[in-house]
């Protein structure tokens, strides 16, 4: 008798051991969801990938309704969608303000009264946004431009991006001094900074745009960061306007040099010597495989693989064997 009793108290302490394990397995599987749920919302948001933003962040509201900072960072997201009515009605139902969210409304509502003004239908595929007061013929050259380069693009690399691209109209001159080379007078840095003068000077703009919306292409192509000779030298691959400058003087710059900021760079002929070296690095790229959509899956793989193991896959060779061979 004693040993059935044990056997069934043996039993009923095993049941309850496997039930706490489970339980705890569940709740672990409950915290590692939220964690991951947040952890690509940070990166949505790192990236601008805007519709995997404002997914995410409804999610995160559903758990919790009340949360101040995912209510802002949501209002966010619809802003940069180019969704700016919704962004205002969004912004009504809160029982509070904050800074940002007025900062929010009232760029919402001076962007509708500009275009309005402009008299301007929405981009089909990139968001405008102006600094100072370009005109109208101005506005609708950069578009045209910029509309044909973006089908290019995607028709070259068999991408189109998700989310619309940001434009920024500027008249300051502000955007154009630093190290950066001469035939550099549009900026990519998350969003396409236009001066709307370059449209004056036609014999230029076009390898300039098409230069900085293939950074907007590749950032949009995959969430991961990666060195800048891999990024400026397939932009310069794309639009062609170096391909006949002659080699740099001096020793070749090291991988370290290629992979760091070239706009940190003190003297503006060391900065063209990184371009040149990025350009043919990623020609010997071309060379092994001359498609740019294997070149888009090799991008895309940086992100699970890195750089090197990346380059091995898809290209058979690693950075500084593509530096040695320049």
């Amino acid at each position: 008798m004693k040993k059935i009793v044990l056997l069934a108290i043996i039993l009923a302490t095993a049941i309850y051991t496997v039930r706490q394990v489970r339980l705890i397995q569940a709740e672990n599987a409950v915290v590692d969801k939220h964690n991951a749920l947040v952890a690509e919302t940070e990166e949505c948001l790192d990236v601008g990938d805007w519709k995997c933003a404002e997914k995410d962040l409804r999610k995160l509201l559903a758990e919790s309704p009340d949360n101040q900072n995912l209510q802002t960072h949501l209002a966010g997201a619809l802003f940069e969608q180019e969704r700016y009515e919704d962004c205002i009605a969004y912004i009504a139902t809160l029982n509070y303000s904050n800074e940002n969210l007025d900062y929010l409304k009232e760029k919402s509502q001076m962007l509708i009264h500009e275009m309005a003004t402009l008299e301007l239908e929405r981009s089909a595929h990139f968001r405008l946004e102006f600094e100072g007061r370009p005109s109208r013929t101005d506005v609708l050259e950069a578009l045209s431009v910029l509309e044909v380069a973006y089908d290019s693009l995607s028709r070259l690399f068999d991408f189109t991006p998700e989310n619309k691209l940001h434009v920024v109209l500027h008249e300051s001159a502000d955007y154009n001094g630093g190290t950066r080379p001469d035939w550099v007078g549009a900026v990519f840095d998350g969003k396409l900074r236009v001066p709307v003068n370059l449209m004056q000077r036609r014999e230029v703009y076009r390898p300039i745009l098409i230069h900085e919306l293939t950074h907007a292409f590749v950032r949009s192509m995959t969430r991961t960061k990666f060195p800048l000779w891999l990024n400026e030298g397939i932009a310069q691959v794309v639009d062609a306007s170096r391909n006949d400058a002659a080699r740099p003087a001096g020793a070749s710059p090291s991988l370290k040099a290629l992979t760091e900021p070239f706009v940190n760079e003190s003297s503006r002929n060391e900065a063209l010597r990184l371009y040149w070296y990025s350009q043919k690095m990623v020609e010997g790229m071309f060379r092994r495989n001359s498609s740019f959509v294997h070149f888009r899956e090799f991008i895309q793989g940086l992100r699970k693989l890195g750089v090197d193991e990346s380059l091995q896959k898809f290209y058979g060779v690693t950075a500084q064997q593509l530096l040695d061979e320049v």
